[in-house]
């Protein structure tokens, strides 16, 4: 009886540690998996290339984020230009990635989540005001204002934003992510601009609206602040 008791807790054990594995990036069993993105095999992440074949560049991206990016072309006022294993193969099971977030004077990355990833931000220009919500029964809302230097985490999962409050100056920031390949999940376009619609009888309900309230917002142009 005893052992079987030993089994059944070993068991459990086995297996919360195997979920906590895939539930993160894979890991690398080398020194490196440049993704071979000519590759027609599907796997969780992307094919190993050929060592023999990895070349310098597989790891460098002339990517200019010391430059300022184009704020104005949404109506949200921001632009994030993410590194991730899409511009940088090399990153392939390395689990990070980078981005530069720009915001025009009363900019804001509008609430999203990383589905993938926690997130760390570091202000370098002007002044942020950030947040997260954390999840149900409790939705405990978490903010608080950075300034210069100051820095930020965003836990996996959890739909967080950033604002710059200054109505005369921009704002920028970095970020760093735990993941090759973090993802986004913009909560307003993808409640309001996924395709096809949601029922508005559906988001009406959900939202305790009126349809064409709902009807208004799905009418309206969900841009894409990420490039």
């Amino acid at each position: 009886m005893a052992s079987s008791s030993y089994f059944l807790l070993l068991t459990a054990v086995l297996a919360l540690v195997s979920w906590q594995a895939a539930a993160s990036d894979p890991s690398p069993l080398q020194d490196f998996c440049v993704a071979d993105n000519s590759s027609q095999v599907l796997v969780n992440g992307f094919v190993c290339k050929d060592p023999k074949d990895v070349k310098v560049e597989d790891f460098f991206l002339a990517a200019k984020l010391d430059m300022p990016r184009n704020t104005k072309m949404n109506k949200v006022g921001s632009n994030v230009a993410l590194i991730n294993v899409m511009r940088i193969p090399g990153l392939n099971t390395l689990g990070i990635s980078l981005a530069r977030i720009d915001y025009t004077p009363l900019g804001e990355n509008p609430p999203h989540t990383h589905p993938r990833a926690t997130e760390i931000l570091t202000v370098l220009e002007g002044t942020l005001y950030v947040g997260f919500v954390t999840s149900n029964p409790e939705n405990k809302f978490l903010s608080k204002e950075l300034n210069k230097g100051d820095v930020f985490v965003f836990p996996q999962g959890l739909i967080h934003f950033q604002f710059n409050p200054n109505p005369y100056k921009p704002a920028v920031a970095i970020a760093a992510l735990s993941s090759q390949n973090p993802g986004a999940i913009t909560i307003a376009n993808a409640v309001f601009g996924s395709k096809p619609m949601i029922s508005d009888d559906v988001l009406a309900k959900a939202f305790q609206v009126e349809k064409n309230t709902v009807d208004w917002l799905q009418a309206q142009f969900w841009a894409d602040n990420h490039n």
